[in-house]
């Protein structure tokens, strides 16, 4: 969910990406344990993260929104850019006025999809090959939405991208191709009350026979089945009261669900019966989070500081232990 910084300069950012280890639980124990920033952004540059994709060795992959950047982080801290999206002239994204980069996933041999928001025709799905090659657009997206979160489906070999401005969950071939409509339901739609932000379908996931999406504006969590004719199912919402709430990640084989709230600066645990406890906050040095990954029993947390304007940086924790099946 990017919003507008303030760019005046340019910084390379190092981060410092560690596996931990997880004890099990016991007793009263919390869930989350050794929260720490291992990394800082630079603002005035556009390091805003957005989004991010794990690797199976524990390396990171994560979007500048604003600096229209892929950075890859390597375990022993080493950066690199990957790619940067090309230099759109008076971009018209809706809401941010900005070319931005959002949502990323990544497929088994390495490759790397992103969304790309400009306002203009360069809107779309861009493909990142794996042995570093020009980034290369593979699917067009209406110049007025807002894509947003981005995840892929390998198994049935789509891409499914929510569009924030539009309300809407684009599908869209994994080799590229024309995007279809896949859903539009009210439950997707921003709202427009006066104090609304203006985001509907931002975060998403594919979960089984299922695609997730939160709603920012309306604080809500939910589930899209889908049918085998590959068809969008009546959406359930599993979750709401999640103000704010942005991208999420499952955090084992199960339901449960880690949100980042981005407004509220917090993370939180939302069960499958909607419960919702908080694991993460200010005070662990979230600043605005955007997105959560788990790798094995490791949270990954970036936070792009939107409203703080202090501190974007890149946030680990530990999981004591997965969630089940419920």
């Amino acid at each position: 969910m990017p919003r507008v910084p303030r760019l005046t300069g340019v910084a390379t950012a190092a981060l410092v990406l560690g596996l931990v280890t997880a004890a099990p639980a016991t007793g009263d124990e919390p869930l989350v344990t050794d929260a720490r920033v291992v990394a800082h952004f630079d603002l005035t540059a556009g390091q805003t993260p957005e989004n991010i994709a794990l690797d199976p060795d524990g390396s990171a992959d994560l979007t500048f929104a604003f600096a229209r950047q892929v950075a890859h982080v390597t375990p022993d801290g080493g950066t690199r850019v990957r790619a940067t999206l090309p230099h759109v002239a008076n971009p018209a994204t809706p809401l941010v006025h900005s070319a931005v980069v959002t949502g990323i996933a990544r497929a088994h041999d390495g490759t790397l999809y992103v969304n790309y928001a400009t306002g203009t025709s360069e809107t779309g799905i861009w493909r990142l090959p794996p042995d570093g090659g020009a980034p290369e657009q593979i699917t067009a997206l209406p110049a007025d939405g807002l894509p947003d979160g981005l995840t892929l489906d390998e198994r049935r070999g789509v891409l499914y991208a929510a569009d924030s401005v539009r309300g809407t969950v684009w599908r869209v071939p994994q080799t590229g191709g024309t995007a279809t409509a896949w859903a539009t339901d009210t439950e997707l739609a921003p709202l427009r009350a006066p104090n609304a932000s203006g985001r509907g379908a931002n975060g998403i996931k594919v979960r089984r026979d299922a695609v997730w999406v939160s709603n920012t504006d309306r604080g809500t969590l939910l589930r899209i089945p889908v049918a085998p004719d590959g068809t969008a199912g009546a959406v359930e919402t599993r979750a709401d009261g999640l103000g704010g709430i942005d991208d999420f990640a499952f955090p084992g084989n199960g339901r449960s669900v880690l949100a980042a709230l981005n407004s509220g600066n917090k993370v939180v645990l939302v069960r499958p019966d909607g419960t919702v406890t908080p694991l993460l906050t200010a005070q662990d040095g979230l600043s605005n989070p955007t997105s959560v990954a788990v790798r094995g029993r490791t949270v990954y947390v970036p936070s792009s500081a939107s409203a703080t304007r202090h501190d974007p940086n890149l946030h680990l924790a530990r999981l004591r232990h997965l969630l089940g099946r419920g």
